[in-house]
C-alpha cells in the first residue's frame, strides 16, 4: 500500500499546482530558458519564448492564447505579461494582457472575447476581433501608481484597432523558473513532491520493520 502512495503523491501535487498547459510543435519553444516538449504544464510566473520559426498555444480554463513567433510572454494565472512579440487571446473569463504600464482587459466578462495584442519596438497595437476590449494605462511614476486608480482608458470596439506608445519601458517580467531557479528550490513542485514522498516512505519503513511493540512489557 505504501509503494503506490509514494508513486502517486508527487504526481498529484504537480497536477494540483498546474493551472494551464502549453502546446507546441516542440521545436524552438522555451519554458524558463529550457527546451519545451510538445505538451507541458504551466505554473504561475513561467516564462515562454518562441523563436522566429515557432509558435505555441496556452490553454487554461475558459481561455486560450496563441503565441506568435519571436515572442516572450510570462504566464501569471489570469494575466499574460507580454515583453515583446504578439498574442491572440480568446477568453470567457477575462484573461488580461499587460505590456509595461498598459493593461488590455475584455470589456465584457460574461461572454467570449477575442483580441490580438502586439508589441513591436515599444508600440502596442490592440485589435478587437470579437466584442470590445479596454486599454488602461497606469502612471510610470511609482508614487502615482501606488495610489491606484485608472487613467487614460481607451476602448477598442469590435472590428477596430488602436495603438499606444508604451512610455514605461518593457513589461515587468518577474524572475521565473519552476524548472530552473525561481526563489528557494524547496518552493518548487518537484521539491515538495519529493519531500512528501520521503516522509511517506520513512513512515512506511518504520511501521513495517517489526510487529514487536516499541516498549515491550518485559525485558
Amino acid at each position: 500500500m505504501c509503494l503506490p502512495l509514494i508513486a502517486i503523491l508527487p504526481a498529484s501535487l504537480l497536477a494540483d499546482d498546474a493551472t494551464a498547459m502549453l502546446r507546441s510543435n516542440g521545436i524552438g519553444v522555451l519554458v524558463n530558458k529550457n527546451p519545451a516538449p510538445a505538451s507541458v504544464a504551466l505554473y504561475s510566473d513561467d516564462l515562454i519564448e518562441t523563436q522566429e520559426n515557432s509558435v505555441a498555444r496556452i490553454e487554461t480554463r475558459g481561455s486560450s492564447a496563441n503565441i506568435n513567433p519571436g515572442t516572450i510572454v510570462q504566464f501569471d494565472g489570469d494575466e499574460l505579461v507580454l515583453d515583446r512579440g504578439g498574442l491572440s487571446v480568446s477568453t470567457s473569463r477575462g484573461l488580461k494582457v499587460r505590456v509595461g504600464c498598459l493593461i488590455v482587459t475584455p470589456a465584457n466578462d460574461a461572454g467570449w472575447t477575442q483580441y490580438d495584442v502586439a508589441d513591436v519596438n515599444g508600440k502596442v497595437t490592440v485589435s478587437a476581433l470579437k466584442d470590445d476590449v479596454n486599454i488602461d494605462s497606469r502612471s510610470g511614476n511609482p508614487r502615482q501608481a501606488s495610489q491606484g486608480g485608472r487613467s487614460n482608458r481607451v476602448t477598442v470596439r469590435e472590428g477596430e484597432q488602436k495603438s499606444r506608445e508604451e512610455k514605461c519601458g518593457a513589461a515587468d517580467i518577474k524572475e521565473s523558473g519552476a524548472v530552473a531557479g525561481k526563489g528557494a528550490i524547496l518552493n518548487s513542485p518537484w521539491a515538495r513532491g519529493a519531500g512528501m514522498a520521503t516522509i511517506v516512505g520513512l513512515t512506511c519503513w518504520a511501521l513495517c520493520q517489526s510487529s514487536n511493540p516499541i516498549s515491550p512489557s518485559g525485558p
